[in-house]
């Protein structure tokens, strides 16, 4: 699930925390796969223990997997989330991160 140029024009962006060894986290993925089957979107992947996700780490650390589900960033600013990004975390199920998803498309700015 790598973004490239096409997926630019979907107005979706679901952002993954994640952390090595991490079943739930394995488990989440293969959630947001099978949405991916139906609904495509921006994706991107952050490990919160990389070095210089020290932000992300000190928010989700022992909280992943997290999903923040938002409007898709420009490619001018990959790896954009916003405050206003619809979270999921722990374990939620491929009806959720739909109904998040068109939560978010629906929301006026």
């Amino acid at each position: 699930m790598k973004p490239t140029a096409a997926l630019w024009q979907h107005a979706l962006r679901v952002t993954f925390f994640t952390r090595p060894n991490c079943s739930l986290c394995t488990d989440a993925k293969g959630v947001l796969a099978k949405v991916w089957d139906r609904r495509q979107f921006a994706y991107d992947e952050i490990d919160v223990m990389t070095p210089g996700q020290e932000k992300w780490k000190g928010l989700y650390e022992f909280d992943t997997p997290v999903v923040h589900i938002d409007r898709d960033a420009s490619p001018d600013h990959p790896n954009a989330t916003t405050a206003k990004a619809r979270k999921l975390m722990h374990r939620f199920t491929e009806a959720q991160v739909e109904a998040a998803m068109s939560e978010i498309e629906h929301k006026k700015d």
